[in-house]
């Protein structure tokens, strides 16, 4: 099963960005919460970050492609969430 990664540092302001356009994102498009996002904290899980080939966060990977890696903007969020969406997305 495919899996959207979301790496972040706790203190880092361009994550703190990308977090609250996630939750805004969702707020605008609820389908959106059929993504699960695990996220992993760089301090906190460094063995596991230290897996994945990133230099900077924020960092979204999906299933082991990298969507997208450092300052994000709206737009960049959403096509993340985008790109996810049809792998957990149950149509109706």
């Amino acid at each position: 099963m495919k899996e959207l990664l979301f790496f972040y540092l706790p203190t880092c302001p361009h994550c703190l960005l990308a977090e609250r356009l996630i939750k805004d994102l969702i707020a605008e498009t609820p389908v959106y919460t059929e993504i699960p996002i695990t996220r992993i904290n760089e301090v906190k899980q460094r063995d596991l970050a230290e897996r994945y080939d990133y230099w900077y966060v924020p960092c979204f990977i999906l299933d082991g492609e990298k969507l997208h890696e450092g300052h994000a903007e709206k737009d960049d969020v959403r096509r993340v969430l985008d790109a996810a969406l049809p792998f957990f997305h149950k149509a109706e």
